[in-house]
Order: structure tokens, then sequence, then C-alpha cells
């Protein structure tokens, strides 16, 4: 019978064994041997192990390259890792870390044969992120001793480690593997055992929603990519992460949260079995969603998907002069943009203090840009020059594009279409800058829907590269041809998108925004666990309560609500957690307490 827990300690966790030496366990075995562990890496195939040994090598000679290593230093490393295909080789481990494949039987076997040959006191640690740790320790003969320690790709760099305790886990092993993770330098967040954990478990329901919207051809491959890394800041778009973690993957960690929640956002997209059962499971296969120079290469090659590098588009129309109905902040930043390009600009308010209200804040705006030498004085006093700021409407009749930047209220817009259909030449093109109110909508209010077109900036515009170009049924060719040269003249990045609610981005993002409040309300982690594991573990630059204070709580619930609305989906509906925090005022950053309380300026 094994010893009671309560009656032993931990022994310091100098010996460590890294079961499976794919990419993650060769990453782990790095880490754990950079901090001064001897390491013992198994795995079943020899030529896997050799794999590893050699991705070692050529990982530890680019540091030195870089000066990161010494020779010594990294002779030591090497010197500390060695490399086996039998699991007894982990007899001496003080914690066992296995990386194996993602199925029970495979994790199950592995521990079972460890029980009779690591010593009782060792800790057995799973890497899964998709399975349940308490199924598997329960299999084991010491329950208490096994728990989850969730690296993120790559080890070597991604900060975060999640620690996964089941009902059965020991808080001496939960203490244990926690130092641990800090001494590695580590950010080590504790969780509860659920499929997907933190992390995973709002980046893979993000993840399948971006595969079903490239499935249902609403979009290229190339613009969701592009929508998310230049509208949100992530440092990879979702099909390519895809390939990167592998299809296959992905579908079986899809699969166990969808057995868990039942919620449909979790069930994986048909794509992924279709191309996790023909073997095009990412970067490893050589082909995913996107086709690669080789199997494990990173360097992604042109195929029968790869759009032409020049879109083919009618002629678009000449666009001189453009108009700006608003004076809020995206209204002053779209005019700026237009004016910085060489535009000659108008900007209509609702009353001429208003529209110099407006004028100024842009002044200022160039005033920043000057100081922070992204601008001359002379660009700037020019681009002010150009915009000619007023509060009547008939100041746009010359216009070639009319660009509408007001409340997202679809009556208020409606009425402003009506308005411009009246003022605005003919020929003109109508955009509107909505971000989650059907463009449509807005064409029925006038009587030459084929003219008008969604333009989606993101805030702040001046900054921000992504503008998403929304047609309609309606839409002619000439006009979505025009957005697009005047989007490559006023250096925006613009990606095509269908007329539904959330275009590509919202759509995206606000249900993984839904999510993450939801483990709050659950209580299956804090805010700032969750902020944390979705900055260190998935290299967001802001975590998801932070988002949310920034945009608006009561901007993320109207749009909430109009994904649900649109898609009736029960697992979009808005959290009622969100809808409490609407109803008591507290909006966010504006209003000093949101998710998180903020001193009042």
């Amino acid at each position: 019978m094994a010893t009671p827990l309560s009656d032993t300690s931990p022994s310091p966790l100098k010996t460590i064994a890294v079961v499976g030496l794919g990419t993650m366990g060769t990453g782990i075995t790095e880490v754990l041997a950079r901090s001064g562990r001897e390491v013992v890496g198994i795995d079943i195939s020899e030529a896997a192990a050799a794999r590893s040994r050699a991705a070692l090598e050529s990982s530890t000679a680019r540091a030195v390259e870089r000066g990161r290593l010494t020779e010594q230093e990294r002779a030591d490393l090497l010197a500390r890792v060695r490399t086996s295909t039998a699991l007894t080789a982990a007899a001496d481990a003080d914690l066992v870390i296995e990386v194996a494949p993602e199925s029970y039987e495979i994790k199950q076997q592995i521990f079972r044969e460890l029980d009779g040959i690591v010593r009782p006191e060792t800790i057995l640690a799973t890497g899964t992120n998709a399975l349940s740790v308490t199924r598997l320790a329960s299999g084991s003969a010491r329950p208490e001793r096994v728990l989850g320690l969730h690296f993120f790709n790559p080890a070597q760099a991604m900060k975060l480690v999640e620690v996964v305790s089941s009902v059965l886990t020991a808080p001496q092993a939960v203490a244990a593997v926690t130092d641990l993770a800090l001494e590695l330098g580590k950010e080590p967040v504790a969780v509860g055992d659920r499929p997907g954990f933190i992390a995973d478990g709002l980046l893979f329901g993000y993840l399948n929603q971006a595969a079903a919207m490239y499935e249902a051809k609403y979009a290229t491959r190339e613009d969701i990519d592009a929508a998310m890394r230049l509208g949100c800041g992530l440092p990879m778009g979702p099909l390519a992460l895809l390939d990167l973690i592998g299809i296959d993957t992905a579908r079986t960690v899809l699969e166990a949260m969808y057995a868990e929640s039942q919620d449909r956002l979790h069930a994986p997209a048909p794509i992924l079995k279709q191309l996790s059962e023909a073997g095009l499971t990412g970067r490893k296969a050589g082909r995913g969603f996107y086709t690669y120079e080789a199997p494990g290469s990173g360097t992604v090659v042109r195929d029968a998907l790869t759009p032409p590098e020049e879109k083919v588009l009618v002629p678009g129309r000449p666009v001189r002069s453009v108009g700006v109905a608003g004076s809020g902040t995206m209204a002053c930043g779209i005019a700026e943009v237009f004016a910085k390009a060489g535009y000659e600009v108008v900007l209509v308010a609702r009353s001429e203090e208003k529209a110099q209200a407006a004028k100024a804040r842009i002044g200022k705006s160039l005033s920043r840009s000057v100081d922070k030498g992204r601008l001359t004085a002379e660009a700037a006093a020019q681009a002010l020059d150009r915009i000619r700021a007023t509060a009547s409407f008939d100041d746009l009749s010359d216009v070639d594009l009319a660009v509408e930047a007001v409340a997202e209220d679809l009556t208020v817009k409606q009425q402003l279409f009506a308005t411009l259909d009246k003022v605005c030449k003919p020929g003109a093109v109508l955009a509107t800058t909505t971000s989650s109110l059907p463009v449509i909508a807005c064409a029925r209010a006038t009587s030459r829907p084929q003219d008008v077109i969604g333009m989606h900036f993101f805030n702040p515009a001046p900054a921000m590269k992504l503008v998403e170009v929304v047609r309609t049924v309606l839409t002619a060719d000439d006009v979505h041809a025009t957005v697009h040269e005047v989007c490559g003249r006023i250096r925006k990045h613009a990606v095509d998108c269908g007329d539904r609610a959330g275009f590509i981005v919202n759509a995206l993002l606000f249900p993984y925004l839904n999510n993450a409040i939801k483990m709050v309300q659950e209580h299956y982690a804090s805010l700032d666990d969750i902020d944390a594991a979705m900055k260190l573990g998935g290299g967001y630059p802001m975590g998801p309560f932070e988002l949310l204070d920034v945009v608006g709580l009561d901007v993320s619930l109207a749009i909430e609500k109009v994904l649900h609305r649109e898609f009736r989906e029960p697992g979009l509906a808005p959290a009622p957690l969100l809808e409490h925090l609407v109803a008591a005022g507290c909006l966010g950053r504006k209003t000093g307490r949101g998710f998180r309380e903020y001193a009042r300026r």
C-alpha cells in the first residue's frame, strides 16, 4: 500500500522525466534543463528521441549565437539531458511530466506502468489540455500524486503554466509543482479540472468559430487571419494558429469541451474533421488550412486557394473629396486619416460648436503625432487645412465619398442616409462605419442602395490598420472597387466580408469575451487569472476583462445581443453578469467601474 501523502513531503524536484518528445515535450525538456534540472526524455520511438536531441542541440546553438548562453553553459545543459525509449528510465525521477498524444488509453497506460516504476512520493503530471485529469488520476495507484501541468507552445517562450488539480490531488503536490513553475520563470495559474482549462477553454471556441466562418465561405482564410491580427492585435490569425497547434489536436480538444458543455459553439466545425481524416493536420503535415514548404515548416507557399496578389476588381469611381458625418472620436479619427492621405475633407456635425470642437480635437491629435515624430509640422498643418468643419449637410453636395460615423443606432443612421441621399451628388459612394448593424438597412433608406457599402474602421482610426469592407447584395461592383482603392491610398488593409452581424472581428471576438465572463460567473477562475492566462498563454495584448472595460460594457452587451439575435445560438446569449453590471451603471473605464474599479480623472 502506498504511503499516505500526509505522512510524506515531496522531495525537491531536481530530477524530472518528460514522457513524449514531440515539439512540446522537447520544449519542456529544454526549459527544465536551462533551470539546472537533470532531465530524462523518454519516447517509445528512437527516431523521436533522436529528433528531440537534435532540436535541443540546434536550439541551444542558436542561443549561443545570440549571446544568451556561453559554450560552456550549453555543454553543461546538454549534459543534464539524456534520452531513453524505456519508461524505467524514470525510476529515480522526482516528477514525471507526460505529454503523450491526447488519448485516455495511451495516457492511462503510461500512468499504470509508472506506478510500478517510480517512488511512492514521485509526482505524476499530465500535460493534457483536453482530457479529464480526474479520470486519468483515478486509474493510478496513487491518485493524490496526479495533477495537470499544462505548458504552452513554444514552452521556451510562453510564460503561462496552468496547474490543474482534481478532487483527488493533494495540496502538497500542487505546491511543489507551483514552486517549480516559479523557479522556471513561469507564471503558474491554479485551475480546476475541466476541458481546455482557462486559456484553451476560451481559445478553442474562438478558433472553432473561425474555422466555421471559413467553411461557410463568408471570408477568405487570408482575410479572416488578417482581420484578427490587425483588428485585435493578435500575434497570429486563427486559421494559421490552428495549423500550428494541429487540426487533429484542436478537434480533440473541442470534442472534449462539447461533451461537457453541450454548447454548439464548441461542437467541432465539420471542416476540422474533414482535414484531420485526410491527414491535413497543419504544419506538421505540411498542409492544413494553408500549404507549407515542407512538413514541420512554418513557411507558407502558394496553393490553389491563394488569392492573386492584386484582387481583380472593376475600375472604381474617382474620389477626390470625402465627407465625414459625425463629430465623435471615430468621426474625428476617420477625418484625420483621409486628410493625411491628401483628400479634401468636409466634416459635418450637428452644430457649428460641435463641428469646430471636432476640428480642434483633430488638430490636437495631429500635434501629438508631430511631437512623437510620426508627422512633420508642415504635413500636420496641411492636413488640418484640408478639413472643413461645418454644421450643414448641404456642404456634402459635391463629395465623392460620404462616410457616416454617428451613433450606433439604426434609426439615427437610417435618417442620416435619407439625408445623404438627398444632398449627395449622383454617383457618390455612401459608406457606413457600423460595427454591428445591417448595412442593407442603411442602404434601403436611400433611393440608390447600389451606392451604399460598409467601411468598418477600428478605434483609434489613425493607428489601426484594418478596415472591414462590407458589401450588401445590392452594392455595385464599382462601389466595392472604389472602397478598396481608397483603403490602399489611406494605407489601410481592407478585408472583404458579407453583411451579417459582427462582420469578421466582432463575430469572433465577442463570443470569446462572453465566455470569459461566464468563467467568472461560474466561479471557475478569477478576473486576474483569466486575463493573465490569455496574455501569457495566448500572447494577447490585453486580457478579456481589460478589453471589456476599455470597449465599454454597454457597447459589449449591445453587440452580444445583436449576435445572439442574428445567429440564434443559445451559447451567444449575453452572460447575465454582463447584463447586471450594465444595469448597475458599471460600464467600464468611462464610468470608473466595470469588472474592475478605476481612479476617476
